[in-house]
């Protein structure tokens, strides 16, 4: 009696649970639904996965940006202009393109560093990823493929092409949507660098004559050379007589010298100073004559040598 009773109970709970797992999932949990509702978890979670996916490999894949240029004597104004350019994207990797010397030469003019020079620059700015030596005066589609560019950065200005119609060299990039503008620092570029050295042309001569340099190495002439290292000299006496004058006055405040007596110490150093003067342009002048007559006298010999080879050999 009691083991029927106990099969009964089995076969009992075997239908309730093969009852419970037939019936929907919000039911077997005990939470029916109303006509209309939908389940807390979706059942189709993985349809949207590879939306996700495809987000995150974009966040995560640098976007190359390309900027090119010259960059002779390499100043903060490219570095900014870089700076921006590798900022223009969260995930940048920035690649800057600088011509050689045949071809910025010959479109630009002369530059101070050469083009070994001026890849090393690059390379040693914090923001460039990578440099391309050779870069092409103007960007090509070839070109865009080949280094995977995505955008071209650079300031808006026009800049000419090598066609001599006057065409902007970045005309082609701007017109496929992938130019992106930098802004250029105001008071400094190459060219005002090279204005402030020939504005001072004379003193930077005379500071590398003091710092060991010879004419030749300068580029100046022998009569150059000694005139300017005569201002030189003008120009050291001109400080001492300067330094002096102003030590007399503190002196002559400190101990109540009369002001006659003043003006003639300092007039004694003014003599002083022509006299160093008129010493150092009679130097100069002797030097000049002494340099005229040793040429004349080698031209001389020259001249005297080629007419005895000339005269005939008595036999």
């Amino acid at each position: 009696m009691y083991l029927s009773r106990s099969f009964l109970l089995i076969d009992r709970a075997a239908a309730e649970e093969e009852e419970e797992l037939m019936a929907p999932a919000p039911t077997r949990m005990g939470m029916a639904l109303e006509d209309g509702d939908q389940p807390e978890t979706p059942t189709t979670w993985h349809d949207s996965a590879p939306e996700v996916i495809d987000d995150l490999e974009e966040e995560d894949h640098p976007i190359r940006v390309y900027a090119d240029g010259i960059y002779d004597l390499f100043h903060f104004g490219h570095a900014r202009a870089l700076e921006q350019a590798k900022k223009l994207f969260p995930n940048t990797y920035l690649l800057v393109g600088c011509c050689n010397d045949e071809i910025t030469h010959m479109y630009k003019g002369k530059t101070v560093m050469t083009e070994a020079e001026r890849y090393e620059s690059l390379r040693h700015c914090k923001w460039v990823d990578e440099v391309i030596p050779d870069a092409p005066w103007v960007i090509t589609q070839e070109f865009i493929d080949r280094h995977k560019i995505d955008y071209v950065a650079h300031d808006a200005l026009p800049y000419a092409d090598a066609s001599g119609a006057g065409n902007d060299v970045y005309e082609f990039v701007k017109a496929i949507g992938k130019f992106k503008e930098t802004k250029r620092t105001d008071g400094i570029s190459t060219s005002d660098v090279i204005m402030r050295i020939l504005k001072d042309y004379n003193q930077y001569v005379m500071r590398n004559l003091a710092r060991g340099y010879s004419r030749k190495d300068l580029g100046v002439s022998y009569v150059k050379e000694k005139q300017l290292r005569v201002n030189m000299g003008i120009t050291k006496l001109r400080e001492k007589v300067k330094e002096h004058q102003e030590k007399l006055h503190t002196v002559a405040k400190t101990a109540g010298i009369h002001h006659n007596e003043w003006v003639e110490n300092a007039d004694r150093w003014i003599a002083g100073f022509l006299e160093k003067f008129e010493e150092g342009c009679h130097i100069m002048e002797t030097a000049i004559k002494d340099r005229i007559q040793e040429g004349l006298k080698r031209q001389q010999r020259k001249e005297l040598t080629a007419n005895c080879l000339q005269e005939p050999v008595a036999l």
